[in-house]
């Protein structure tokens, strides 16, 4: 009896497929993650460049929420883009524009609720 549990052998793949499945499911959360990652900082990034847009001169705020939905739509995908709001506000005494975007955050893969990300861009206005 005890030199049929001391015996090691078939243990080397039932171990292979308990660890292969822990690593492969460490490896799609780290991805995951990294793509939230990259709709969040693309999603700021488009608010802030619409923001700049609505602060030129001749610039309006539909000017700079258009600006910025049409980035998103190029970057990823329409449904991220359907929620944008503009504003003058102030930012520590200064006058600026304000573009707001809420748009979903990927859990599963590009999938995830509606409005869960919000994000905001400023740029200062030239007249202050």
């Amino acid at each position: 009896m005890r030199r049929l549990l001391s015996d090691q052998r078939g243990a080397a793949p039932a171990e292979f497929a308990l660890v292969s499945g822990l690593l492969a499911l460490l490896l799609l959360a780290v991805l995951q993650f990294t793509l939230a990652l990259l709709v969040r900082n693309t999603v700021q990034d488009a608010a802030a460049q619409g923001a700049r847009v609505a602060a030129f001169a001749d610039g309006s705020l539909a000017d700079g929420a258009d600006r910025a939905r049409e980035l998103i739509t190029a970057a990823v995908g329409a449904r991220y883009a359907r929620h944008i709001s503009a504003d003058y506000t102030t930012v520590d005494g200064l006058r600026v524009v304000e573009i707001r975007v809420a748009t979903p955050l990927p859990l599963a893969g590009l999938l995830g609720p509606d409005r869960g990300l919000e994000v905001t861009g400023h740029a200062a206005l030239a007249d202050g």
